[in-house]
């Protein structure tokens, strides 16, 4: 049975507020794999992202999603990590993903803080650049996509219907 619900979309999407939130509304557990990779490695992202080469940091994304054992857990991940293929597909094995999507200009608004939000660029990439190689990314890998202009309320309640269907909300 799936009872974990994955979050991925792009930095700034709001994986890690709606997570917390629907966590909390449907009674699950919450794991952000960037505070897991933090614990992990002893460091911030930034620091990470500094210091490693981008197929260095994915590799470390990647064994922090690999080293997951949840059960009735909402768990956000960072925004690339749709790139880490095995992660991903040991993620879906026991989850249902949520895409959050948003489109660039939202995510460039709400994105202030890009030079030290720890966000794994390749080499000369553009926040457009990472934008268009993840995008289809994230619909490969979603059971359901949420529109998150809508508004955090909103992006919850949506999740919910379309994770728990079935479920008699009274």
């Amino acid at each position: 049975m799936k009872n974990n619900i994955i979050l991925v979309g792009m930095p700034a999407a709001g994986k890690s507020t709606v997570g917390v939130i629907l966590a909390k509304t449907i009674g699950y557990n919450f794991v952000d794999t960037d505070i897991v990779i933090s614990n992990r490695e002893g460091c911030t992202l930034q620091h990470l992202v500094d210091t490693l080469d981008y197929e260095g940091f994915l590799k470390v994304e990647e064994a922090a999603a690999l080293s997951l054992d949840c059960e009735k857990t909402v768990i956000a991940t960072g925004g690339s990590m749709v790139l880490c293929e095995n992660a991903m597909k040991r993620l879906k094995n026991d989850s249902v993903v949520v895409f959050l999507d948003a489109p660039l200009d939202e995510i460039r608004r709400r994105l202030t803080n890009i030079k030290t939000r720890g966000i794994a660029f390749g080499p000369n990439n553009t926040l457009s650049d990472i934008y268009n190689l993840r995008m289809p990314l994230y619909k490969k890998y979603a059971d359901h996509t949420v529109d998150v202009t809508q508004g955090t309320e909103k992006v919850v309640e949506e999740i919910i219907r379309k994770v728990f269907p079935q479920e008699d909300r009274r």
